[in-house]
Protein backbone atom coordinates (compact mmCIF):
# COMPACT_ATOMS: atom_id res chain seq x y z
CA UNK A 1 0.00 0.00 0.00
CA UNK A 2 2.97 2.45 0.44
CA UNK A 3 3.89 1.85 -3.03
CA UNK A 4 0.65 3.40 -4.06
CA UNK A 5 0.92 6.32 -2.21
CA UNK A 6 4.80 7.08 -3.29
CA UNK A 7 3.52 6.33 -7.03
CA UNK A 8 0.54 9.13 -6.07
CA UNK A 9 3.02 11.53 -5.32
CA UNK A 10 5.17 10.96 -7.85
CA UNK A 11 2.62 11.98 -10.20
CA UNK A 12 1.67 14.97 -8.23
CA UNK A 13 5.45 16.03 -8.02
CA UNK A 14 6.45 15.00 -11.80
CA UNK A 15 3.53 17.85 -12.67
CA UNK A 16 5.54 20.32 -10.88
CA UNK A 17 8.95 19.28 -11.42
CA UNK A 18 8.34 18.90 -15.15
CA UNK A 19 6.62 22.24 -14.92
CA UNK A 20 3.60 20.01 -16.94
CA UNK A 21 0.97 22.75 -17.33
CA UNK A 22 -1.85 21.06 -19.26
CA UNK A 23 -3.03 16.93 -18.10
CA UNK A 24 -2.71 14.49 -20.97
CA UNK A 25 -6.50 14.09 -22.13
CA UNK A 26 -6.45 10.49 -20.44
CA UNK A 27 -5.02 11.98 -17.16
CA UNK A 28 -8.75 12.69 -15.38
CA UNK A 29 -9.92 9.45 -16.22
CA UNK A 30 -7.34 7.72 -14.75
CA UNK A 31 -6.67 9.49 -11.98
CA UNK A 32 -10.69 8.82 -11.21
CA UNK A 33 -9.78 4.99 -11.77
CA UNK A 34 -6.99 5.75 -9.47
CA UNK A 35 -9.23 7.21 -6.35
CA UNK A 36 -11.82 4.47 -7.51
CA UNK A 37 -9.40 1.15 -6.72
CA UNK A 38 -7.81 3.61 -3.32
CA UNK A 39 -11.48 3.77 -1.90
CA UNK A 40 -12.01 0.18 -2.47
CA UNK A 41 -8.49 -1.04 -1.12
CA UNK A 42 -9.48 0.77 2.09
CA UNK A 43 -12.71 -1.07 1.90
CA UNK A 44 -11.37 -3.90 1.29
CA UNK A 45 -8.65 -3.96 4.15
CA UNK A 46 -10.92 -2.92 6.51
CA UNK A 47 -13.30 -6.08 6.31
CA UNK A 48 -10.22 -8.27 6.60
CA UNK A 49 -10.93 -8.02 10.36
CA UNK A 50 -13.16 -10.93 9.77
CA UNK A 51 -13.65 -13.62 7.41
CA UNK A 52 -17.04 -13.09 7.59
CA UNK A 53 -16.52 -9.99 5.56
CA UNK A 54 -14.81 -12.34 2.90
CA UNK A 55 -17.34 -12.64 -0.15
CA UNK A 56 -17.56 -8.76 0.31
CA UNK A 57 -14.05 -8.62 0.07
CA UNK A 58 -13.44 -10.39 -2.42
CA UNK A 59 -16.05 -8.93 -4.83
CA UNK A 60 -13.95 -5.52 -3.82
CA UNK A 61 -11.17 -6.68 -5.26
CA UNK A 62 -12.73 -8.10 -8.34
CA UNK A 63 -13.89 -4.82 -9.04
CA UNK A 64 -10.49 -3.24 -8.34
CA UNK A 65 -9.01 -5.51 -11.55
CA UNK A 66 -12.24 -4.63 -13.29
CA UNK A 67 -11.23 -1.43 -12.76
CA UNK A 68 -7.44 -1.68 -13.44
CA UNK A 69 -8.38 -3.33 -17.11
CA UNK A 70 -10.26 0.18 -17.28
CA UNK A 71 -7.10 1.95 -16.79
CA UNK A 72 -5.22 0.13 -18.93
CA UNK A 73 -7.04 0.78 -21.61
CA UNK A 74 -7.49 4.44 -21.26
CA UNK A 75 -3.38 4.80 -20.53
CA UNK A 76 -2.85 2.56 -23.98
CA UNK A 77 -5.28 4.99 -25.83
CA UNK A 78 -4.23 7.92 -24.21
CA UNK A 79 -0.34 6.71 -24.90
CA UNK A 80 -1.13 5.95 -28.49
CA UNK A 81 -3.15 9.27 -28.88
CA UNK A 82 -0.07 11.09 -27.42
CA UNK A 83 2.55 9.44 -30.02
CA UNK A 84 -0.04 10.26 -32.82
CA UNK A 85 -0.48 13.98 -32.23
CA UNK A 86 1.98 15.45 -29.94
CA UNK A 87 4.42 17.26 -31.85
CA UNK A 88 6.86 18.37 -29.09
CA UNK A 89 8.66 15.41 -28.13
CA UNK A 90 9.52 16.74 -24.45
CA UNK A 91 5.44 17.46 -24.05
CA UNK A 92 5.67 13.76 -25.18
CA UNK A 93 7.65 12.72 -22.43
CA UNK A 94 6.12 14.64 -19.78
CA UNK A 95 2.80 12.94 -20.40
CA UNK A 96 3.75 9.84 -20.92
CA UNK A 97 5.69 9.66 -17.32
CA UNK A 98 2.30 11.50 -15.85
CA UNK A 99 0.38 8.27 -17.73
CA UNK A 100 2.75 5.52 -16.46
CA UNK A 101 2.63 6.93 -13.22
CA UNK A 102 -1.04 6.87 -12.61
CA UNK A 103 -1.28 3.14 -14.41
CA UNK A 104 1.92 1.61 -12.10
CA UNK A 105 -0.35 3.05 -8.80
CA UNK A 106 -3.43 1.53 -10.34
CA UNK A 107 -1.00 -1.72 -11.11
CA UNK A 108 -0.55 -1.44 -7.17
CA UNK A 109 -4.21 -1.15 -6.21
CA UNK A 110 -4.61 -4.51 -8.32
CA UNK A 111 -1.52 -6.31 -6.53
CA UNK A 112 -2.96 -5.54 -3.18
CA UNK A 113 -6.51 -6.24 -4.82
CA UNK A 114 -4.49 -10.61 -5.09
CA UNK A 115 -3.16 -10.48 -2.05
CA UNK A 116 -6.50 -9.91 -0.23
CA UNK A 117 -7.99 -12.66 -2.70
CA UNK A 118 -5.19 -15.19 -1.27
CA UNK A 119 -6.01 -14.42 2.18
CA UNK A 120 -9.16 -14.88 2.31
CA UNK A 121 -8.95 -17.98 0.28
CA UNK A 122 -6.15 -19.45 2.40
CA UNK A 123 -8.76 -17.89 5.52
CA UNK A 124 -12.09 -19.31 4.20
Amino acid sequence: MDDILDLIQDAAESMHLFDIRTLPPEAPGMARLLEACCVRVQSAIGLLSSMDNAPKALALAQEIDALESEADALMRAGISKLFREEQDVRQLIKHKNVYEYLENAIDKCQDVANIIEAVVVENV
